[in-house]
């Protein structure tokens, strides 16, 4: 893999003036970076005082194809009223290239940031998704992954086994609980489950509120069970996390279907994207954006914290699933 242009090396501003050219749009203001680390997002204004969004995605992620199957479901999502960012369409196309960089350009719609603990929000938001899900369950991507093990659990675990980055004095305990973990997590996990076009990565920097929720960032959409997106809602100590679960489903089947076995995969889930995401950021190591974004990841303490929230993850995936009190 060339890691130069993994790491966005060669993406310099004038390269993004001339990719942006490349489609006829000309920059009137400074390129201002949006906080984005897997691609490399810009907001700026052309010469009509437009406001835009530009996002190179990351090379080597996803093919043409994958990007093309996230723009047709974003389209599909806004055709049918729902409030989410879609890329524009210039040149009878929503995907351009330019010396090996893929991009699209958005909208640049502002927005309030969304609040874990306002209910107000977490309906609108319990909602949203049962609309999107919806759309979702009509039809499955065909080019990109379904959530499975491979690619969060095991994937990840061969790229933590060769990190230098975890102290030699905690590396054996460290190896020892994420094979634990990656066990307790096979023991409970299922495939009982229609997978349906999700958004996946739906968390609270991923949510908008406009007089409303609204969903961004479709990057990471993939094949998978409905309570992927939804459990990410859930905050706060087990109790609270029973009432807000009994909130949510109640409000998302007033649009789609909900299948409580899903239940069981909450705490499995969780999981797998908390390991997923450690490799993701040691994967990511060479990008000079991660040691600045991630200092942490030097430190004895963090990796001392990573035994201890294995151990923990460990328990809580061997405790009884959280379940509809409601009786839905």
């Amino acid at each position: 893999m060339n890691s130069s242009a993994f790491s966005f090396h060669t993406l310099s501003p004038d390269l993004i003036v001339e990719s942006l050219a490349s489609i006829d749009i000309r920059i009137d203001s400074g390129l201002t970076a949006l906080n984005s680390y897997e691609n490399r997002v810009y907001q700026f204004h052309d010469e009509e005082r437009q406001r835009y969004v530009v996002k190179f995605y990351r090379p080597y992620r996803w093919s043409r194809e994958q990007i093309l199957e996230e723009h047709q479901f974003t389209a599909q999502l806004l055709e049918a009223e729902i409030p989410v960012i879609a890329p524009l369409t210039f040149n009878n196309t929503t995907l351009h290239e330019y010396q090996g960089y893929l991009f699209a350009l958005f909208p640049s719609v502002g927005g309030r940031q969304f609040e874990v603990d306002n209910i107000e929000q977490i309906e609108s938001v319990a909602m949203l998704l049962g609309r999107i899900h919806q759309i979702g369950s009509e039809q499955r991507f065909i080019y990109r992954p379904t959530i499975g093990l491979e690619e969060y659990l095991y994937q990840p675990q061969e790229i933590l086994l060769q990190c230098s980055l975890i102290p030699k004095k905690i590396q054996f305990d460290l190896q020892t609980l994420l094979a634990q973990l990656i066990k307790t997590v096979q023991k409970y996990w299922h495939n009982d489950w229609q997978a349906i076009r999700l958004h996946g990565d739906c968390h609270a920097g991923n949510i908008l509120w406009r007089d409303g929720a609204m969903i961004v960032d479709f990057d990471d959409a993939r094949n998978g069970p409905a309570i992927a997106d939804l459990w990410m809602l859930l905050y706060g100590e087990r109790q609270e996390q029973q009432v807000q679960l009994d909130m949510i489903i109640e409000l998302y089947q007033e649009f789609h279907d909900f299948d409580t076995n899903q239940l069981k995969l909450i705490e499995p889930l969780r999981a797998m994207r908390m390991v997923h995401h450690l490799a993701w950021i040691v994967e990511r190591w060479q990008d000079p954006a991660f040691p600045i974004a991630f200092p942490w990841l030097t430190e004895m303490d963090f990796w001392y914290q990573q035994l201890t929230i294995f151990k923990q993850q460990i328990l809580a995936i061997k405790s009884p699933p959280l379940r509809l009190m409601s009786g839905i």
